[in-house]
């Protein structure tokens, strides 16, 4: 299905040839709804990625990298020629998610300024310039006269904060309460309420500018999507934007990986070993109460489906707990339709996917219900006794602690991940699935390694039977 016919139409870069726009207006072009979304979810990866960065507290330097990595795997085009119209067309759509509540405005404000800022880094000096020229700021660069009379202030400066210092430097003169970052860093020469910013350094003051454009911008869009644009888009362009602020951008773990598949006699030492929190939590529930409400049976029944539990197995499991508590007989009644229906052998037969991170903390479990992301439903003391029966040390219990009480709700579950396993996980969780895998990863290469050093330790031993045996036999 097409929005519109596409329009092969390459935009315009702004001054000497720089790639980086500063979307100031919607770009005049026709869009595929195909490329529409995904454009979209490119850019969307590239965020996702800021955000878990920042999250786990990155080193700018490292952050620089990474932003850069980011963008040239995911900003690719077949065509160089439409680089640009992706760049800008995908901010656009995703201003337009992110415009429609104060948190997702608050988020995409942080994580588009952050990607800006590296970007506007990466550019070469003149480029800089010509994007300054365009945001239209009202400074020009110090005269050599003034800057001769300061010179030894600013090298001081330049000493002070690891900066080269060099005799063609370019510095530009502006209000000190503009650039609060440099003052608050004491990386900028103040004199008589001016602060005098190195070329290097105009980022800064850039940054002000393009994110309080951008604040005001997203407010106005919401403005427009309340009064018109969700009523008009209502069958069209609505359900996809409401689905990409949600949107879980990794595998679907529909199928478990290569060669994997649990059995039922195997299935209580893996969920102690393997299961993630909101997985373990249901796994317990189940077992103390022999049922689960219906969210509760998709959320650890799909999952399940995803590890490698075939449907025969996946009936067998579910009918040994219900019908301790409802009878065989109900539980063929009213729920072993929707077993198979998950695996797609009832109904209109689609084969379902397990949950990811983000639908699952999303989810708005009510009186009685055990599904949903502990991170963000249980209670801290509940929490901290969770944590503490999967043996999370006391030092990464508090670490886990404080990203949930910041919201960082997968953040807080790779930390946990990490601490059980004593093993980093850069990627991060974004589905109880992957947390299996990695974790299931971990402990064979664990036995492997286990059992490669008892054979070393042993063959010495090994030998010296041998020839013990071979002098009886002589």
């Amino acid at each position: 299905m097409e929005a519109v016919r596409s329009q092969r139409k390459s935009l315009v870069s702004t001054g000497v040839g720089s790639t980086l726009p500063l979307y100031r207006s919607a770009p005049p072009l026709e869009v595929r709804l195909e490329d529409f979304e995904l454009y979209a979810i490119d850019r969307l990866r590239v965020l996702k990625g800021i955000s878990d960065a920042l999250s786990r507290g990155k080193k700018p330097d490292e952050m620089e990298k990474l932003v850069l990595d980011l963008w040239k795997t995911n900003m690719r085009h077949q065509h160089s020629s439409e680089l640009l119209n992706k760049d800008i067309i995908s901010h656009f759509v995703l201003r337009l998610v992110y415009c429609r509540t104060e948190e997702l405005r608050k988020w995409f404000l942080s994580i588009e300024t952050t990607l800006f800022r590296y970007r506007f880094r990466d550019e070469p000096p003149e480029k800089q310039r010509a994007l300054m020229a365009d945001f239209d700021l009202p400074y020009k660069a110090v005269t050599i006269a003034e800057y001769e009379s300061v010179k030894e202030k600013l090298n001081q400066v330049a000493r002070a904060i690891g900066q080269p210092i060099t005799t063609d430097a370019i510095y530009y003169k502006v209000p000190f309460e503009e650039v609060p970052e440099l003052v608050a860093g004491r990386r900028v020469f103040i004199q008589k309420g001016n602060a005098y910013i190195a070329m290097n350094q105009v980022v800064s003051l850039v940054i002000t500018q393009f994110r309080s454009h951008l604040s005001k911008a997203l407010v106005l869009t919401n403005r427009k999507w309340t009064s018109m644009i969700r009523e008009q888009e209502k069958d069209r362009l609505v359900p996809i934007i409401e689905a990409l602020s949600t949107s879980y951008l990794g595998p679907d773990y529909n199928q478990p990986r290569e060669h994997a598949e649990i059995s039922l006699k195997d299935i209580d030492q893996i969920a102690k070993s393997s299961f993630p929190l909101c997985m373990g939590h249901l796994f317990e529930k189940l077992q103390e109460d022999h049922h689960l409400k219906h969210g509760g049976r998709m959320q650890l029944g799909l999952f399940l489906k995803g590890v490698g539990l075939k449907l025969d197995d996946a009936l067998a499991f579910w009918r040994a707990e219900f019908s301790r508590k409802v009878g065989a007989e109900r539980f063929e009644k009213e729920y072993a339709y929707s077993i198979r229906h998950n695996y797609g052998k009832e109904g209109k037969r689609t084969d379902y996917t397990p949950y990811s991170c983000q639908k699952i903390i999303s989810s708005t479990p009510g009186v009685g219900d055990h599904h949903g992301c502990p991170y963000r439903h249980f209670s801290e003391e509940n929490l901290r006794a969770a944590l503490t029966r999967m043996r999370v040390g006391n030092r990464a219990l508090e670490d886990v602690i404080d990203k949930v009480r910041n919201r960082h709700y997968q953040l807080a579950c790779t930390l946990t991940f990490e601490a059980v396993h004593g093993s980093s996980c850069d990627a991060g969780v974004n589905h109880p699935n992957q947390y299996y895998n990695d974790s299931q990863r971990i402990l064979e290469s664990q036995v492997s390694s286990s059992w490669t050093n008892t054979k070393m330790a042993c063959k010495g031993y090994l030998c010296h039977c041998d020839f013990v045996i071979m002098d009886l036999v002589v």
